[in-house]
């Protein structure tokens, strides 16, 4: 890509993959800085991959900011302890999910920031190699909570 249609495309998009596959965010003209692999975003992709880290997900999305205590995730969807730990685990190790312990209550929250980075990329690359293509298609954090 010729520095001046870099300096196009980082006034029409601020993120695009380059050539080593790396979602990369426009700072200034031509400086950028990587946001997330392609390796990253499917492993995040993944996790959410398995119906009950999905149904775990979108609880603690549609938490918001405070969350939901672990105990209240299992009595929403039923399932043993052992079996929300092992998926809470696998969320949190992406990045998906964060705990924080209160006392004795172990409170998670989904991580909007890993989420939107994620999510987004696909609102960024719509119709970006279509000249063509007028859709517009832009989302928001509050789009992704619905």
């Amino acid at each position: 890509m010729t520095r001046a249609k870099e300096a196009l495309k980082a006034e029409s998009d601020p993120y695009y993959f380059d050539k080593t596959r790396n979602m990369v965010a426009f700072e200034c003209q031509l400086l950028y800085i990587p946001l997330m692999t392609l390796a990253d975003i499917a492993k995040k992709m993944a996790a959410i991959g398995n119906e009950t880290r999905l149904e775990v997900y979108r609880l603690l999305v549609r938490a918001g900011e405070r969350g939901l205590p672990v105990t209240s995730i299992q009595q929403r969807l039923g399932v043993p302890a052992s079996t929300l730990s092992h998926h809470l685990h696998k969320l949190i190790q992406v990045g998906l999910v964060q705990q924080e312990r209160q006392g004795t209550t172990l409170i998670c929250r989904a991580d909007y920031t890993a989420m939107q980075q994620t999510f987004e990329m696909f609102a960024n690359e719509c119709c970006a190699d279509d000249d063509t293509c007028n859709i517009e298609f832009k989302m928001t954090t509050k789009e992704l909570m619905k």
